[in-house]
C-alpha cells in the first residue's frame, strides 16, 4: 500500500491557532487649566492600537485615545474643553492555543469589541483634577501554520466539467430581472 492509498492526508495550512479576550476598566486623571465647577460632557475619540505576540500565549495591545472633557469653571460662568492623549498597554492571555503550530511566524489580529467609552466623569475630591472612568474590550486571534488531518474517500467521485448541468432554460431566462441592481438600491 502506497502513501497515496492511505485513508488520511496531512495538510499544512494557515489557521487560527490562538484566541483570547480582555475587558479593561481604568481611571484616567486629567488636569484642566482652571478649577472645574461642574462637568458638562466627556467623550473619547481617535482610538488607535497595534497588537503583537510577546510570548507563545500572550498578546500585548499598545494603544492610545484622546479623552475630551467639557467643563464649567468660575462658578459655572465660563466653559472650556480640555483634551488629553491617554496611552495604554493591555496584556491578553490566550485562552485557546493550538499545540501543533509549525514554525514561529504568525500574525496577530485584534478586534475591538467595545471601543474605549467613558463610563463616568467626576471632579476629584481635591477639586483641581478630573477623573475619567473608561472601559474597552478586545478579542485577539493568532494566525499561523498548523497541520490538519483529513479523511480521504477512496471511492470519491471525480467530477468532469461535462458532469455539471449549467444550462439555463427559457423559463428561467424570462424570470430574470435585468434591473436587479437598480431594484436593490431602491430597497436600501
Amino acid at each position: 500500500m502506497s502513501f497515496l492509498d492511505q485513508q488520511y492526508r496531512e495538510i499544512i495550512t494557515k489557521a487560527v491557532i490562538g484566541k483570547g479576550r480582555k475587558f479593561s476598566q481604568e481611571t484616567n486623571t486629567i488636569t484642566p487649566s482652571h478649577r472645574p465647577s461642574s462637568i458638562l460632557g466627556c467623550w473619547i475619540i481617535n482610538h488607535n492600537y497595534q497588537a503583537k505576540l510577546v510570548k507563545k500565549d500572550v498578546v500585548e495591545i499598545h494603544g492610545s485615545y484622546e479623552a475630551n472633557v467639557w467643563y464649567a469653571f468660575s462658578d459655572n460662568t465660563k466653559t472650556e474643553v480640555v483634551s488629553e492623549r491617554v496611552e495604554y498597554c493591555d496584556t491578553v492571555a490566550l485562552s485557546i492555543r493550538d499545540k501543533h503550530q509549525l514554525g514561529d511566524d504568525c500574525d496577530v489580529v485584534a478586534k475591538v469589541i467595545q471601543q474605549p467609552n467613558c463610563l463616568e466623569c467626576t471632579i476629584d475630591t481635591r477639586g483641581n483634577k478630573i477623573k475619567v472612568d473608561v472601559e474597552r474590550e478586545f478579542l485577539v486571534e493568532v494566525i499561523g501554520d498548523t497541520k490538519i488531518c483529513v479523511k480521504v474517500d477512496p471511492k470519491g467521485k471525480v467530477y468532469e466539467d461535462d458532469d455539471w448541468d449549467l444550462s439555463i432554460s427559457d423559463e428561467e431566462l424570462e424570470s430574470l430581472d435585468p434591473d436587479f441592481l437598480a431594484n436593490k438600491d431602491e430597497e436600501e
